[in-house]
């Protein structure tokens, strides 16, 4: 998500919710995948009322060409009885769960309000409880915040996940790119953070309390993302439209979900993301996504929607990844991502006609960089890269996804087309911070054609006589 000054982006592909251009007006009935965008910071009087790895372009003999990924989404009605009775039900087990947590010593009340103890929370959830949403929210809400950003175009609202006493904070690195200052707010309070570093292809970064020593951190238990399953239930928690400390509930939906978007910076890569029904909306960038036990197991992140708000489709970076990254950041060194060493441009049906090649998608390798793994495994310029380890690959940004979902030092087999025969080539994946200037890139992030390529594509195979709709022409 950035914050501001947002690059303007075709239809047809991955957009933010924020500002959907002038062009969505064409294809409104198609959901996108966006980055959930970030909520500008409202007026004082509006806060009273509402409660408050780069990548380069690579140039082709052909032109690339990008893709739209339709979904299907369901819209439901709630009936207001149910409602009723379950906010009386749950109004009444809320209060022996309170009862139960202060006998347990969970709590301690003063005269003024109720205190968390000790960073380190010990509740014990039953996942069959009928208290399980509570007792949750109890223990992962101390450990996520509001993290709101200054920018040369203005500002905006994300979240954040405390991962220590010492006050990192992980987050998305679209929630505070360009900031020029950064407030977080932990409990009642407001505190000034800085930015430790940040990883822009996987959109993820830590900032830092300044004087964290004088706060009182709850840093989040840290979960397994290897181990969850479709249909496991999970909350996610953050400030949706700048409303701090909102749970929403859900299951997980699907597994090792992947998509790449495009920015100003290049290419982010989202490789085997958690899917959620659970709300996730403009301002939860950056918060977590936690099981049963109140365990981090993703960072929020997209969503895909029609609205530009929740569809009940959204995405979270599994933890396993996340905390990697993070580790990385915080001990001071440059996180690694898998690396063959080429660049390449996205094949499809017009580019493939225009140049004679002799398969109609994949990734088109333009260059082999020298001393890389690709170079070693015998790559070269003009192979085309149809599958990783048998599971096809239709575009430039599908290959690096697929690379992405590996670990540096694995060994991989690509199906490649090299003058017209298929063969396989093993590659042992190195690490592009072995070779920070010469990443792999991408100058297609889809194998579908673009309106001017449909034209040219549709006139030729018309004897160039045109396609009029109604009068009107495509394009």
């Amino acid at each position: 998500m950035k914050l501001k000054g947002e690059i303007p982006m075709s239809d047809n592909l991955p957009r933010r919710p924020e500002g959907m251009g002038d062009n969505d007006n064409m294809n409104s009935s198609l959901p996108r995948v966006e980055i959930e965008s970030t909520p500008q910071p409202a007026s004082t009087e509006e806060q009273h009322a509402a409660g408050a790895g780069t990548t380069t372009t690579s140039q082709m003999p052909f032109v690339p060409s990008t893709a739209t990924e339709t979904r299907t989404v369901v819209k439901t009605k709630t009936k207001l009885l149910p409602v009723f009775l379950c906010a009386f039900a749950g109004f009444a087990v809320g209060a022996v769960l309170v009862i139960a947590l202060v006998m347990a010593g969970a709590f301690r009340i003063t005269d003024t309000d109720v205190q968390a103890t000790q960073p380190t929370q010990t509740i014990e959830i039953d996942p069959e409880d009928t208290t399980l949403a509570e007792a949750v929210s109890a223990k992962a809400l101390p450990s996520v915040v509001s993290i709101s950003t200054e920018t040369a175009q203005g500002g905006g609202i994300g979240s954040g996940v405390i991962l220590d006493t010492d006050g990192h904070i992980l987050t998305n690195y679209h929630v505070v790119e360009g900031a020029t200052g950064i407030s977080v707010n932990v409990g009642d309070a407001s505190y000034v953070a800085e930015i430790v570093g940040a990883d822009e292809s996987s959109d993820l970064a830590v900032i830092k309390l300044t004087d964290a020593s004088s706060i009182d951190l709850t840093p989040i238990e840290i979960g397994d993302s290897d181990d969850i399953s479709v249909g496991e239930w999970v909350m996610a928690i953050g400030s949706p439209f700048g409303n701090e400390q909102s749970v929403s509930t859900g299951i997980v939906s699907a597994l090792y979900r992947s998509t790449a978007m495009q920015s100003s910076n290049g290419t982010t890569i989202y490789a085997n993301m958690i899917q959620t029904d659970a709300a996730i909306n403009p301002g939860n960038s950056g918060g977590a996504l936690v099981n049963d036990k109140g365990e981090l197991i993703g960072i929020n992140s997209i969503i895909e929607s029609y609205s530009g708000s929740s569809s009940g489709v959204g995405f979270a970076i599994p933890v396993n990844y996340a905390i990697d990254i993070a580790n990385q950041i915080i001990d001071g060194k440059t996180p690694e991502h898998p690396y063959l060493g080429v660049s390449v441009s996205s094949v499809n049906a017009y580019n493939a006609r225009q140049n004679n090649l002799s398969v109609s998608e994949g990734a088109f390798i333009v260059s082999v960089n020298e001393g890389s793994a690709a170079e070693a495994a015998g790559l070269k310029a003009n192979d085309i890269v149809t599958a990783v380890d048998g599971t096809p690959v239709t575009s430039a940004d599908g290959l690096i996804i697929a690379l992405r979902e590996h670990s540096v030092g694995d060994e991989v087999t690509l199906t490649v087309v090299r003058d017209g025969q298929e063969q396989e080539i093993k590659v042992t994946l190195g690490s592009d911070a072995d070779a920070p200037e010469e990443q792999d890139s991408s100058s297609g992030n889809g194998s579908g054609l673009s309106s001017e390529e449909l034209r040219q594509y549709l006139e030729e195979l018309l004897g160039g006589q045109g396609y009029g709709l109604g009068g009107n022409s495509i394009g």
